[in-house]
């Protein structure tokens, strides 16, 4: 056989087995790569030119020593986060046998929990929702089945013990409260929404309701601000879509929203004007739509995600103008941008984990870690372990310098309206704040005090109330115990932290066995050192000291001839003492005898 012919007969021979399951994998690889680039249109922009500075943001899971374990995160089936973190604290709704409760951790204190942890136990039945006070890190309002809101005051250290005082507990609706929501710029205003199908807007300082929003004909799914807190939008097992005045309780706009029969989720989009809608369509697919505030009959843009059966919770950043949605039972967060022209949505890309997620808590703006480029920080309920895992979005830049283009102005923890300007119809936008010089702030009020009614102080009572307590002057009451006709101090004011009645509890079970300094703290008795400075104070005339006085009672009378007033130093008693003492020993052991005097001591 010629060379030619080998060549040929190489050529049209059959390929092995092995190889043709090769080329069956390359050509589906290729397949599978042009389907993915057709399903995610977004990850190359349809806008010619447009560029996003977010587009390498990628997620970061916390190392384990830095996760939360040991938490026994409640299973109620209700969709709610179950949730709330600030700078300061983690709270998080527990499972507990009877009656509701949620634990408050401080952020610092990572790793297992003790199953022995103090609680807030207060609610008779489970808690379906926790919300932080977005103006003071130390007070947090729970929602439960019991019909009631109650809020808490936290200690900046944490609980020590099971905390079952409230500051105050709000009653008006007559079916459970699945939704809390805190106006974003007025103060002590908050909102509830309950299974009556009605929202309450009160007014804790005053513990009253303000307003009732009475439009919805079904289950009150979510509730979302604008910017300013001007209008309230909510979606609603009804299948529809309201903007709401929530001081007129007036409905401006109303519209068909999700057809799918699950829950649906709505979130303002800051101050654009638009919103985003999370549900499920006729088939059961997930998916997301942008709205304009001005027109509800159709949507903006609309996309289908995927068709799993878990629900998808909207979370929006108005710094960044991100929004990142993520859903119940997978471990994958989605990731887009909003911007102020057709698609008006962008997406980036996702994070995805292999562990699957019950809820979600995130934390503001100003308790992200500038130096690490942390733009976003979720705390994710695992839905299969005891475990709260943070999870960091990081815009990944090489200088450590701090980074102005992704770090605007925030906003700050100071309301700019109280609440009775809100209701005359005011409106003022958020205070903002410099995440490069005020990442250290972290609560508007350092101390809440609590006033002689069961309200919560204003900020501006409680600077009156605090420099009048640093005026105040201090009287102690030295009368023995028989002749007084109580033993607590009565002060003309309560300057106690809110919520700290238990100390008085533990005033009135001071017993014998006590010790005698918290005996003693407690009725106001005088310590030695007090009655020494009585006697030094006394203004008494001087008298001259005589020979003749007896050892025992000299220094007795030298407190009372001290020839000074309302001086205490130790310096000022010793050097006028010390004279005193000599000469008196002197004649009490010569007697007065002039002779023996010059003998001995000239």
């Amino acid at each position: 056989m010629d060379a030619n012919s080998v060549v040929v007969s190489r050529r049209i021979e059959v390929p092995s087995p092995k190889k043709m399951m090769l080329r069956f994998h390359k050509r589906a690889l290729s397949f599978l790569v042009v389907v993915r680039r057709i399903t995610h249109p977004f990850r190359r922009s349809r806008n010619a030119g447009y560029y996003s500075k977010f587009r390498h943001v990628y997620g970061s899971p916390a190392k384990k020593a830095l996760t939360y374990e040991n938490i026994k995160i409640t299973r109620n089936a209700h969709d709610s986060n179950y949730c709330a973190v600030n700078p300061k604290f983690l709270a998080v709704v527990v499972e507990v046998g009877g009656g509701g409760s949620f634990l408050v951790i401080p952020l610092d204190r990572t790793g297992r929990q003790s199953h022995t942890a103090s609680k807030v136990s207060g609610h008779k039945r489970p808690v379906l929702d926790i919300k932080w006070n977005p103006f003071n890190d130390n007070i947090i309002a729970s929602s439960s089945e019991d019909c009631t809101v109650k809020l808490w005051y936290i200690p900046d250290g944490g609980l020590v013990e099971e905390l079952r005082d409230h500051l105050i507990e709000l009653q008006g609706h007559t079916r459970r409260v699945l939704l809390l929501e805190w106006h974003p710029t007025a103060e002590n205003i908050l909102l509830s929404a309950g299974f009556d199908h009605v929202i309450l807007i009160w007014n804790i300082a005053k513990g009253m309701v303000v307003n009732s929003i009475n439009c919805h004909t079904d289950n009150i799914y979510s509730m979302s601000f604008n910017r300013n807190g001007s209008l309230l939008a909510t979606t609603c097992k009804d299948k529809k879509l309201r903007i709401i005045d929530p001081r007129s309780t007036e409905v401006l706009r109303i519209g068909d929203s999700h057809t799918g029969s699950k829950t649906s989720k709505v979130v303002y989009l800051g101050d654009t004007g638009r919103l985003l809608t999370t549900g499920f369509s006729k088939s059961s697919d997930r998916q997301y739509a942008i709205w304009s505030q001005n027109d509800l009959s159709q949507p903006q843009k609309s996309e289908n995600i995927d068709s799993s059966s878990g629900v998808l919770f909207p979370f929006y950043d108005h710094d960044t103008r991100m929004v990142y949605i993520a859903g119940k039972g997978d471990g994958i967060v989605r990731y887009y941008e909003i911007i102020d022209e057709p698609p008006w949505i962008c997406f980036l890309s996702q994070f995805i984990s292999g562990a699957p997620q019950r809820a979600f808590g995130t934390v503001p703006k100003r308790g992200c870690d500038t130096s690490q480029c942390e733009i976003f920080r979720f705390y994710k309920l695992h839905a299969t372990k005891d475990v709260i895992e943070p999870i960091s979005m990081i815009v990944p830049r090489k200088s450590e310098m701090f980074q102005d283009d992704i770090y605007p102005e925030t906003t700050a923890p100071a309301p700019s309206l109280s609440a009775e300007e809100w209701l005359s119809g005011k409106n003022g936008h958020p205070i903002l704040m410099s995440m490069k010089s005020g990442t250290k702030v972290r609560t508007y009020k350092p101390v809440v005090y609590k006033p002689n009614e069961n309200v919560i102080a204003v900020s501006e009572k409680n600077n009156d109330k605090k420099f009048m307590f640093l005026s105040e002057e201090t009287k102690p009451d030295y009368r023995p115990l028989n002749n007084r006709t109580e033993i607590r101090p009565s002060p003309q004011m309560d300057h106690r932290p809110l919520g700290a009645e238990t100390y008085n509890k533990k005033l009135l079970t001071i017993d014998t066995g006590s010790s005698s300094k918290l005996a003693k703290t407690s009725r106001n008795l005088g310590t030695k050192f007090q009655d020494v400075q009585k006697k030094w104070t006394a203004s008494i005339p001087n008298s001259p000291l005589t020979p003749t006085t007896p050892t025992e009672d000299i220094f007795d009378q030298i407190y009372k001839t001290a020839p000074i007033s309302g001086s205490t130093t130790v310096k000022e008693l010793k050097s006028m003492f010390d004279p005193s003492y000599h000469g008196i020993y002197l004649n009490n052991q010569l007697h007065g005898s002039e002779s023996d005097i010059r003998k001995k001591y000239i």
